[in-house]
């Protein structure tokens, strides 16, 4: 019978080592990005949200209100840097609001 390793990791660490081999860390960052903006922006902005895609560093947001689309218009620099602020990498270079 073989030895038991004693050897503990933690969930976190196993996680991450399972997403690397596995090449699934750019499909992590999309889920990880609608989840940030509907964090960062909050409830009011998440129910005008109809989707939020990630596509070539093009961070790709769909609403459904005119209105909030030009006022996050003026801050498109500053939501771009809050968001790669959230995410812990440069993820996002360009916001399209749609």
């Amino acid at each position: 019978m073989s030895k038991r390793e004693n050897d503990s990791f933690s969930v976190k660490d196993l996680m991450q080592s399972f997403i690397k081999e596995n090449n699934l860390s750019k499909g992590m960052q999309k889920i990880k990005v609608e989840e940030t903006w509907t964090k960062m922006m909050g409830q009011g902005v998440a129910t005008h949200t109809t989707s939020v895609k990630l596509q070539n560093k093009t961070l790709i947001i769909n609403l459904t209100s005119s209105v909030l689309r030009e006022e996050l218009s003026y801050g498109k620099e500053k939501i771009i840097k809050m968001m790669n602020e959230e995410l812990g990498d440069e993820v996002v270079g360009k916001l399209m609001l749609v």
